[in-house]
Parts: structure tokens; sequence; C-alpha cells
């Protein structure tokens, strides 16, 4: 039990994380082509108050969270290329619901509820397919893929006949950039409008060029917000990842707020401030010279040019090697322009490849999560395809997600048991953390505002 003192102070720390002053971004025009903006822009003033541990662990808030933002937002359902023929489905579980996004015989895109009319039985299990029919293995219940009933055994013995609705439930379905969203939200607005202005950062890498080459779900012992703090800031790279301090630059980065999402821009093919200059080039500068198609040992400049000589040799080559630089700046040849796409999706974004992290909430539990983790490549123009792997459902330390990731996945079960101690009152940030509360203030406009951001200057 709770006294009111404590209440009071609970209920303090979560109003004073509420109400930021933000900025206006300019929207680009329809005409002009996608550039990803370099400019920093000034940062909101958020305050500097504790965000109160309770939104990590506190079942009312999690309840909060999926009346009031899970259920208003646009999320990212998977990938166009596993949606190539009519009949093509991905399956897909957020909170308490599941979804189908199916590609239609016309090359349209629809997504519906995953759950037949007749008795609430699931109609395909998560993951990814393809079909001609949805048919409800339970009395044999069947859809057409766009989601209208094809046929009900023993219709006569319904004296109702068949339910109001026609069929399963259609929700709100875009594509974009080779990516496929949804919302659980009939009244959610245009995806261009929620993804603005980030939507047209991205558009210049062209993701649809990309081929998955990972896909696994790792089940965590945190709430989920938990981790897509810890990937949202580099002020953990010298505490839980200091191998990574040989190949990027983790210190005073860039960081930009726009709207609902949020990035900061990562050098890569460098050294942190934070450890001395070595006599030969670290193991890990190797493999990103090797993978540009350079031979370190021909390298006879300063380390500290490896960066710059990097960028100049992708772009010499590039076009040879069957891939497209032109939309890209020269730092994005090297650098990790490292997006938040509110609420749930973290991009890893580089000239070659993308590693993207979604975070789900557990549907009844705020101490656990869903962390799924897709990794895909560029295919150089005329280049096959590799085969698609197969999705891995685990649970933590069944199996290694690499070792920054395991760092990570190692770290995140103290952390959410750190919120629950009665010595801790609640998260203390930083400016380098300034990402992480953004995300907080993006998510009080759902949970306790008119559920719309401001909006941005066109």
């Amino acid at each position: 039990m709770t006294t009111k003192d404590e209440q009071a102070r609970r209920e303090a720390l979560i109003e004073a994380s509420r109400t930021p002053s933000y900025r206006k971004v300019r929207r680009v025009k329809p005409e002009e082509s996608p550039v990803t903006p370099v400019d920093k822009v000034p940062d909101p003033e958020l305050g500097h108050a504790p965000i109160a541990k309770e939104r990590y662990t506190s079942a009312e808030f999690m309840r909060l969270e999926w009346e009031r933002m899970w259920t208003k937002v646009w999320l990212l359902g998977g990938f166009e290329q596993d949606l190539r023929e009519g009949g093509d489905y991905i399956c897909t579980d957020i909170g308490r619901e599941s979804v189908l996004i199916v590609r239609q015989n016309d090359g349209s895109v629809r997504a519906f509820y995953n759950v037949c009319q007749h008795r609430g039985n699931r109609l395909r299990a998560e993951g990814t397919g393809s079909t001609d029919s949805f048919k409800c293995q339970y009395h044999h219940w069947d859809y057409d893929l766009d989601g209208t009933f094809k046929r009900i055994p023993d219709l006569d013995t319904f004296p109702q006949g068949a339910p109001a609705c026609a069929g399963i439930r259609q929700l709100p379905c875009e594509t974009w950039n080779g990516t496929v969203w949804f919302s659980l939200n009939p009244d959610a607005g245009p995806l261009a409008d929620y993804l603005h202005p980030v939507g047209a950062h991205l558009e210049p890498y062209h993701f649809g060029k990309m081929a998955i080459t990972r896909d696994i779900t790792v089940e965590w012992n945190c709430n989920w917000k938990a981790s897509v703090d810890a990937f949202n800031e580099s002020y953990h790279v010298q505490g839980i990842h200091p191998q990574l301090m040989w190949y990027l630059h983790d210190l005073d980065l860039q960081i930009d707020v726009y709207g609902r999402h949020n990035r900061y821009l990562i050098p890569f093919g460098t050294l942190s401030p934070r450890v001395r200059k070595p006599n030969t080039i670290p193991d890990p500068i190797k493999v990103i010279m090797k993978a540009a198609g350079m031979d370190p040992a021909d390298y006879d400049e300063p380390i500290e040019n490896i960066r710059r000589d990097v960028q100049k040799f992708k772009r010499r080559h590039g076009a040879a090697q069957g891939k497209d630089y032109s939309g890209l700046n020269d730092d994005q040849l090297t650098d990790d322009y490292h997006y938040l796409l509110f609420p749930n999706v973290t991009l890893n974004t580089h000239a070659d490849d993308l590693m993207l992290f979604r975070q789900r909430p557990h549907p009844t539990d705020p101490d656990r999560m869903y962390y799924d983790v897709w990794t895909l490549e560029l295919i150089p123009d005329g280049q096959e395809w590799p085969e698609r792997p197969k999705h891995l459902h685990v649970r933590h330390g069944e199996k290694s997600i690499g070792l920054v990731l395991d760092q990570d996945a190692q770290n995140l079960p103290g952390v959410q048991a750190g919120m629950h101690s009665a010595g801790f009152d609640g998260l203390w940030l930083g400016s380098q953390e300034l990402r992480i509360r953004h995300f907080h203030h993006v998510l009080d406009w759902y949970l306790y505002g008119d559920g719309q951001p401001p909006a941005d200057e066109k």
C-alpha cells in the first residue's frame, strides 16, 4: 500500500514530465527530391525533472498506454518483400491484438484483425505465409483475401444468418519505402503525415532494395520502454560496449527531435574521443574498410583520415559495384543515421544495410516485452537476392543475437528490477539522453493530451 504522500510524489513526477515546447519544421514539397537534412535543429525545452519509474512498472500505466497510445498510432507490420504475390501475408501481434496484413490480387495491401467472427479463434499464427483464403481451423469458416466471407458451413442452421460485419474487420494499412504499416485506429490519418518529416529523411536509402538477412524475436524481462531507452542514447557505449569505442564516435553527438520522432547522427570508421589513438588500425575499422572494397594493408594515411577516405572510395566505386549512392551525402556512406519512429521502431540506417529494432509490449505484464531484430542488406543491381531466413522466436539466453545486443540484453533485466526498488525514484537524464526525454514527452501527448502532437509547419 502506498501512502497519500507517496502517491502525490509519484503523480508529481509524472506531471513534471509533460507539456514541452517544440519548434516547427518545414514540410518537404512534393516536387522536391527527398534529401536527408544534416543541419542541427534547436533543442526543445523539455525540462530536467526525473522520469517516474512507475511508467515502467505500473499495470495502470500499461493500460493507459494501450487505450490512449497503442490503439491510436501507426505501427510497423513488416516488409513488402514478404508480400510479393497475391495471397502473401504477414501475421503480427501487438499487445492483446493480432493483425493480418495481406497482399491482394490487385496488388493493393490490406490489414485485418486476425480473428474469426464465429467464436473468436485466431486465423493464423504469427509469421509470414501465402494462402488462397483464411480458413478457421475450428469450424472451417472461410474468408477471402479481402476479408469477406467465402464460406460458412451449415449457414442454414443460423436463424440469424451470417454476421452483419460481412467478414473479418479491416484496419488502416499503408506502405512506405519497402515497409508496411497498420493502425488499430480507424481514424489514424495518412501514414505520410504520421511519419513527417523523417519519412522524407529516410527515402534516399531505398529500403525496398535491401533483402532481409536476419529475422528474430527475443522475449526480454523488461518493459518495452526500457529497450527503447537503451537504443536511443550513446552514453552507455563507454559502459556496456567498450569495444565499440574503437570504430565509432560516441560523445557529443548531434541530436535532433521532430514532432513525434527523433534521431542522432553517429560517425563510424573513427575513434571515440574516450580512447587513446592506437599505433595500428583497429580491427573493427578494418572491417569497415574491407566492406567498402579497400585493403587496410595498403593504407598509409593517419587513422583519423580513414572515415573520409572510405567515403571517397565508396563514392568513386559505388556505381561499379551496382550500388546507387547518389541520393546520400558523404557522411551517410559511413555513418549511422539513427532514428526512432515513435513509438517503437529504431533504425540503425547505413548506406549498405539497415538494422531495425521493433519493441513490442507484453499483452499483460509490464515487466516483459518482445524485441524484434531485422537486418537487411542492400543488394547490388543485377545480383540475385539471397533466400529469406526463417523467423526465430527465442527467450533471452537461448541464443546469442550478437555481442553488442547480448550486452544490452544481459543488462536490461537488472534495469527493470531496479525500477521496482524503494531506493529509486526515477530516471535522472542528462543532455546525452535528450532523445529519451523527448520520447516520454511524446508518449504524454497521447496519454494526457488531446491525442495529437502539435502540427508541423507546412
